[in-house]
C-alpha cells in the first residue's frame, strides 16, 4: 500500500472519534505481542509543555548513549514525525508496514474472539509506536500522553517515572469543566510506587495529584518546591542553575527559547533524577549536551529570516500567555511584530486573542486546512476586541505573503493560534514537504 493511502487509512478511523478506554488499547496490544511490556518508559501528560519536556529528556537519554524511542502527537508536517528512534522519524515505508500489520491483525479476528474491533487513529498509531519500539529494542521510550491521561490509549505503560507538566482548562467536554476534574484525568498516569514529578501550580490540582500518588504509594516531586531552575541573568533568560531533588548542576544550558522551557527543562532534569534511581544514569556531561541540543519545532522556533518569521503552536489561553511573556522579551530587538494567528473552532477564541493581538502592530488573522478551523471573519470580530483592524488571507501560505510584504527586515512576523496553522506554515516555508499537520488526540 502507498504512503498515502496508508495515511489516508489512519485519518479514516476518526470516523470513530475519540474513544476513551483502554480496552481497545489492551486488545491491540495484545495482538501485537504485547510490545509495550518490552522496553522501559518514561509517561509524560499534562497541558502544555509536553512535547518540550519529552525532547529534552530524550535528548539527555540521548547524549547518555541510550536507544531511545519518542512518541509525540501531533505532527506538523509528516505523520512520520509521531514517531523517533535516537530523534531520527520513522521512514514512510516502516510506517506503511506498520500500520498494515496492526490493522491486519484486528481485521482477522473472528467473531468467537471478539471480531468487529473498531479502534480509533491514535489507538492504532499507539499500537504502531510501541511496537516499533520493542522491534527496534530500545533501551527506553519516551512517551507523550495524547489527551487526558486516565484513559488515554497510551495508559497500557507501566514507566519509571510519570510527568505532569501543568494543569489547565483544556478538552473541556471531553476532560471536565473544572480544575479538579482535568487534573483527576492527568493524575490517571501515576501507577503504583511508580516516582511523579508535577509542574502543576493550583492548589486544588496539585491536592488531586498528591492524592492519587498517596493511594498508588508512589513518591511526588514539585516544582518549584522540591526542584527548579534559576536564571542566570536577565540578559541570559536561557542559562540557568538546577536545583534538583538531590543534585546540584550549574551554568546549563538551553536553545529554545523563551523562559518557559526553562521550567520544562527542569520537569525534564527532575525526571532524569528519577530514572537513574531505577537504574538508567544520565551523567552530567549527557545532560548539558542534551539539554543544549535539544530541538522542538513548532514552539517559537525561527524559520526564516530578514524579516526574521517564528512560529508557536500556542491553543490554549495558558498557552497563549506563556507566549506573550516570552514575545514581549523577544520583540525588544525588532521594530514592529507582525501577528498571523489561525485557531479552531473548538478552542477559547477570545482568551487566546486577549493575550496576543494586544501585542501586535499588524494582525493578519487566516485559517489552517483543517475541517475545524474558525471562521475567519468570526476570529477578526474577536480580534477586534483587541486590535484595531485585521487584514485576512484565505490560507496560511497566503497570509505569510501577506506579512512579508510592507514587513521591514528588522520586524517580527511571529505565526500562531494553533499547531494546524503551524504545521501549514512550516509546510509553506519548506519546499517539498508532504503537507500540513493532521490527526486528532484521544
Amino acid at each position: 500500500m502507498p504512503f498515502q493511502e496508508t495515511i489516508d487509512y489512519l485519518f479514516g478511523l476518526q470516523k470513530h472519534g475519540i474513544k476513551f478506554g483502554l480496552s481497545n488499547s489492551r486488545r491491540l496490544m495484545g495482538l501485537m505481542g504485547d510490545p509495550h511490556l518490552r522496553f522501559r518508559s518514561i509517561h509524560i501528560a499534562g497541558t502544555n509543555g509536553k512535547g518540550s519536556t519529552a525532547a529534552f529528556l530524550a535528548g539527555m537519554l540521548l547524549a547518555a548513549g541510550y536507544r531511545v524511542g519518542l512518541y509525540t502527537s501531533p505532527h506538523l508536517v509528516s505523520f512520520t514525525e509521531r514517531i523517533r528512534i535516537n530523534n531520527v522519524p520513522i521512514t514512510e515505508d516502516r510506517v506503511i508496514d506498520l500500520a498494515e500489520r496492526v490493522r491486519t491483525r484486528y481485521e482477522s479476528l473472528p467473531p468467537a474472539e471478539g471480531g468487529g474491533l473498531t479502534p480509533t487513529f491514535f489507538e492504532v498509531t499507539t499500537a504502531m509506536a510501541f511496537t516499533c519500539f520493542a522491534e527496534e529494542r530500545v533501551d527506553v521510550a519516551v512517551v507523550e500522553a495524547g489527551m487526558g491521561g486516565r484513559l488515554d490509549s497510551t495508559n497500557v505503560i507501566t514507566p519509571m517515572v510519570s510527568v505532569i507538566t501543568n494543569i489547565d482548562l483544556e478538552h473541556t467536554e471531553y476532560l471536565g469543566d473544572t480544575i479538579e476534574k482535568i487534573a483527576g484525568e492527568k493524575a490517571g498516569v501515576i501507577k503504583p510506587a511508580v516516582p511523579v514529578v508535577t509542574g502543576a501550580a493550583q492548589p486544588e490540582a496539585l491536592r488531586v495529584i498528591e492524592q492519587t500518588a498517596a493511594s498508588a504509594g508512589s513518591p511526588v516531586h514539585r516544582m518549584p518546591n522540591d526542584f527548579g531552575g534559576v536564571p542566570r541573568s536577565a540578559g541570559q533568560e536561557q542559562a540557568f542553575d538546577y536545583r534538583g531533588i538531590g543534585m546540584r548542576l550549574a551554568d546549563l544550558r538551553i536553545g529554545m527559547r523563551g523562559q518557559h522551557q526553562i521550567g520544562n527543562a527542569c520537569l525534564a532534569l527532575a525526571a532524569a533524577e528519577c530514572i537513574a534511581q531505577g537504574g538508567m544514569a544520565v551523567p552530567d556531561a549527557a545532560i548539558r549536551t542534551g539539554l543544549a541540543n535539544a530541538v522542538w519545532e513548532g514552539r517559537l522556533e525561527r524559520v526564516a529570516e530578514r524579516p526574521d518569521i517564528f512560529l508557536d503552536g500556542a491553543h490554549n489561553p495558558a498557552s497563549a500567555r506563556v507566549l506573550a511573556d516570552a514575545v514581549r522579551d523577544l520583540r525588544q530587538g525588532y521594530r514592529h511584530l507582525v501577528l498571523v494567528i489561525g485557531i479552531l473552532m473548538d478552542k477559547d477564541c477570545r482568551g487566546i486573542v486577549s493575550q496576543l493581538a494586544p501585542l501586535a502592530d499588524r494582525v493578519i488573522v487566516t485559517k489552517p486546512r483543517y475541517s475545524r478551523a474558525l471562521d475567519i471573519q468570526l476570529l477578526a470580530a474577536e480580534i477586534g476586541a483587541f486590535h484595531r483592524t485585521a487584514d485576512a488571507a484565505g490560507n496560511v501560505a497566503e497570509a505569510i505573503g501577506l506579512a512579508r510584504q510592507g514587513a521591514a527586515e528588522n520586524d517580527l512576523i511571529l505565526i500562531t493560534g494553533s499547531l494546524y496553522t503551524v504545521g501549514d506554515a512550516r509546510a509553506a516555508l519548506r519546499p517539498g514537504a508532504s503537507g500540513p499537520l493532521q490527526g486528532l488526540k484521544g
